[in-house]
């Protein structure tokens, strides 16, 4: 079977490798090229620790034990020069200040109930994990199965091991459909026609504008988010650390701007300051006040940040579902139109377990998960446009 995936970020390359390990003949198109936009302006967050109970945890539990074994066997696979995916299983803390200790123990207890190890913390263990956090912070909860990768690296790893099983990489955009009857039978681009069995769209925040392109309608939309980056240093935080209010702005359906903190360091020393989340549509103008927001929780968090320097700041685009879970599956009116979109920052972390939902939707592999919750067609979806 021929498929087009469109799409070379994170959920399309883990996409093209799922369908290219079950014998499908994988086409991978992209407007500019392999983890150029969502995935490589990411924190690479491989996350339980901010799921409430429901089907995007039972998707991520999976996808954290599946991204134990692909990370080593896309960095045993590697070709000469192929760097790392830099995968670190260093466990999350969060953290709630005076006045939030029992809502976080609250939701920690409810993990706790479908499987999420969540370890609450005295102040004494607190200060032995995070040596370095503000002696305001209350509370924390250690949660030893969140883990990370570098985004752009994992994103080019997933799909190097595609193309050497066969896949193929067209830098090409998409500008409308090619049809027999009814069914879509793949995409013309400005170099022409490809044609195929089955199109997967995996553009992301760009998802709703390919389903339309395409005869269909599908309400992904756009959310921003930024990320400050500092020079690198000795190495003082040792897990991802955030506090308490990045699980409700994750779960937030307010177009207007949120922060919230998340602090990490990398294999290279620097440290990954987030994080902001706002719906302005695809502008890259206005970003000074996140960055300002994010920057002062940060030291809040860990005071020796405010005499860190920076080494940059980025903005990107999240694809945002309005009912807060990814679209994956077929389209419920074009045959032969398949999505899988609506991650929003969880993208990176779920991009296996999505992966191996599009092969059980395309060509009937098994599924990891009930794939029922995802599926486009879902009241919840419709109804929340």
């Amino acid at each position: 079977m021929r498929v087009i995936v469109i799409g070379a970020g994170a959920i399309g390359a883990a996409s093209a490798l799922a369908l290219a390990e079950a014998g499908a003949e994988v086409v991978v198109v992209d407007r500019t090229g392999v983890a150029a936009e969502t995935s490589s302006r990411c924190e690479g967050n491989i996350l339980v620790s901010d799921k409430g109970p429901g089907a995007e945890a039972e998707l991520a539990i999976v996808a954290n034990r599946a991204w134990r074994d692909l990370s080593a066997r896309l960095d045993a696979d590697r070709g000469p020069g192929q760097p790392a995916t830099e995968f670190e299983a260093k466990g999350g803390v969060v953290v709630a200040f005076d006045g939030g200790a029992e809502a976080l123990d609250a939701f920690a207890e409810s993990q706790r109930r479908i499987g999420i190890r969540a370890d609450a913390l005295e102040a004494d263990e607190l200060r032995t994990l995070e040596p370095h956090l503000s002696p305001a912070v209350a509370r924390g909860i250690h949660y030893p199965d969140d883990a990370q990768v570098q985004p752009s690296l994992a994103t080019q790893a997933m799909l190097a091991r595609a193309r050497r099983l066969g896949a193929e990489l067209r830098i090409a955009e998409v500008i409308g459909p090619v049809r027999s009857g009814r069914r879509l039978a793949g995409i013309v681009t400005p170099e022409g026609a490809i044609t195929a069995d089955a199109v997967v769209n995996c553009a992301g925040p760009w998802a709703g504008e390919v389903a339309a392109l395409l005869g269909a309608r599908l309400d992904i939309r756009p959310r921003r988010g930024a990320i400050l980056v500092t020079t690198p240093m000795p190495q003082r935080v040792f897990h991802k650390v955030y506090d308490a209010d990045y699980v409700s702005a994750v779960g937030s359906s307010n177009a207007a701007l949120q922060t919230s903190t998340v602090v990490e360091s990398t294999p290279a020393g620097t440290v990954l300051i987030g994080s902001s989340r706002e719906r302005v549509g695809f502008s890259r103008e206005g970003t000074l006040a996140p960055i300002a927001e994010i920057a002062g929780k940060a030291t809040r968090l860990f005071p020796f940040l405010a005499d860190t320097m920076l080494l940059r700041s980025y903005v990107g685009f999240r694809p945002y579902a309005p009912d807060h879970l990814p679209a994956i599956g077929a389209d419920g009116d074009v045959p032969g139109l398949f999505h899988a979109a609506g991650h929003e920052g969880a993208g990176i972390g779920l991009a296996p377990t999505t992966g191996e939902l599009v092969a059980h939707a395309v060509l009937g592999a098994v599924a990891p998960t009930d794939p029922e919750p995802f599926l486009p067609t879902r009241a919840s979806l419709t109804e929340a446009a």
